[in-house]
């Protein structure tokens, strides 16, 4: 093909010389025509087929048209100075033609590889995971660019991910070490590229490419789009994710919270006939009949911890805040506790003057509730238990401090996650482990801090904090 389009400029150029010479025409129109001729050969085939026949040109033009007619020689001074005008011009014109050219296929193949990468961008349909959405974009890159085959390292699962029949000369090796390279230039090696794809920082693996390969901007530009999908699937993914998480919290919560009720209510109708039994019974049916009694009275409390757990997680906790004293919201707590208490002292610690809170009485009496029954259940009878409320920084601060085996440092942290026991209780002590989980979503509802203080055969101290009323914070 290079051979004919060489042939076919030298033929031109001869046909043009041929013609003059048998035409009465002047030195200039010769030369006119041979350079036309040269800037057509340049547009059409390129520089070197110009070139070659710019050579013949000013040849054709010394031996045929200056004198002296038939040799390479010049005598007059004017018709060598047009002969060395000639000769630049041609050379001259050829490569800039030739150069216009160049860069008029450059501005056409970068046209081209836009549109390749617009019509990608289009064609881009998330999958619904990394994965799938790499494999589809594998797909469309070569479907748009034509290559043979594409190949990507993802890192977060250490998988090689082809497309294309051809993609193996590019190395599971080659591309694992890509991803490792800050910054690559898209250059070729061979018949095809590899380049990392990153975001930001942040390394998601590397892309491969078998040729015909795109210019080196256009694959950085690819390896950019890639970051971006996968990122975007990745983000997507993960939201999916959570959302189903959610649904299935609120589904969960509903369940026992139904669920809940339905038990409570065979319950209130077990408690009501025991009692009545209780008042009637002989001595020797009495022992059995107070155990059922207790066991409804664990279940109903079961039954409540359930449903202020699920409302809790549903974010269906209602508060009712009205101004209350602290006073209240102790007594209310020493008073439900009464049956547990069994005769054991708890000392009351209330600064003087406290003023009063903006709470949901109920709600932050079941708090102080919950911090009493642990002391109760989980340390000796012999040891004090006491109740404090004092103001700190502007917020009433109250605790329930005991003197039992105290808690393990690295259990602090779980201490109020629901269904956590302490490892050395969840055996010997009933309980559900939702008591301070409920504890610290009621307290967290009221926008306050709930925490412990503990050392290890010294005793725990449980805080929570409540607002001032009125919002007296000094």
């Amino acid at each position: 093909m290079k051979a004919l389009r060489f042939a076919a400029s030298l033929a031109l150029v001869a046909a043009i010389v041929a013609v003059y010479r048998l035409l009465p025409v002047n030195n200039t129109t010769v030369a006119l025509t041979l350079l036309l001729a040269i800037l057509g050969i340049s547009t059409w085939w390129g520089l070197a087929e110009a070139t070659l026949a710019s050579v013949l040109a000013v040849l054709g033009f010394n031996f045929y048209f200056l004198p002296p007619v038939g040799k390479l020689t010049i005598q007059d001074p004017q018709n060598l100075v047009a002969f060395l005008a000639f000769l630049v011009t041609a050379v001259t014109a050829s490569q800039l033609s030739a150069r216009a050219r160049r860069r008029t296929a450059e501005a056409e193949a970068r046209r081209l590889e836009s549109e390749r990468l617009y019509a990608l961008v289009r064609s881009l349909a998330l999958a619904g995971n990394p994965r799938k959405t790499i494999r589809e974009f594998l797909n469309r890159v070569v479907q748009e660019f034509g290559c043979r085959g594409a190949a990507f390292y993802y890192r977060q699962t250490d998988d090689i991910l082809r497309t294309g029949a051809e993609s193996d000369p590019v190395s599971d090796h080659a591309l694992r070490a890509a991803a490792d390279v800050e910054n690559a230039s898209g250059e070729a090696t061979g018949d095809w590229v590899s380049s990392p794809v990153r975001l930001g920082m942040r390394s998601l693996g590397s892309l491969g490419l078998v040729a015909p390969l795109p210019s080196a901007q256009m694959v950085r530009a690819i390896a950019d789009l890639a970051a971006i999908t996968i990122e975007k699937a990745r983000a997507m993914e993960e939201a999916s994710h959570a959302e189903a998480a959610r649904q299935s919290e609120l589904l969960k919560s509903a369940l026992l919270d139904s669920l809940a009720h339905d038990i409570k209510t065979p319950l209130t109708s077990i408690k009501a006939a025991v009692t009545n039994l209780l008042g009637e019974a002989a001595a020797e049916d009495r022992e059995l009949l107070t155990i059922i009694d207790e066991e409804a009275d664990r279940l109903n409390q079961l039954a409540a911890e359930v449903v202020a757990m699920a409302r809790i997680e549903a974010g269906k906790l209602h508060l009712e805040k009205r101004e209350v004293p602290v006073e209240q919201i102790v007594s209310g707590a020493l008073a439900e506790v009464e049956g547990l208490r069994k005769g054991r002292s708890i000392a009351i610690h209330a600064a003087a003057g406290l003023p009063a809170v903006e709470a949901d009485p109920e709600l932050a009496q079941q708090v102080v509730k919950q911090f009493l029954e642990n002391a109760l259940k989980y340390t000796p009878e012999d040891t004090p238990i006491a109740v404090s409320a004092e103001r700190k920084s502007g917020k009433i601060v109250i605790g329930v401090a005991d003197r039992g085996p105290g808690i393990e440092e690295h259990e602090r942290a779980l201490i109020f996650d629901r269904f956590y026991r302490g490892r050395e209780h969840r055996f010997q002590t009933k309980g559900t482990g939702m008591g301070l989980a409920i504890a610290k979503g009621i307290v967290e509802a009221h926008g306050e801090r709930i925490w412990v203080e503990s050392e290890r055969h010294q005793g725990s101290v449980f805080y929570f904090t409540l607002a001032v009323a009125g919002g007296k914070e000094n």
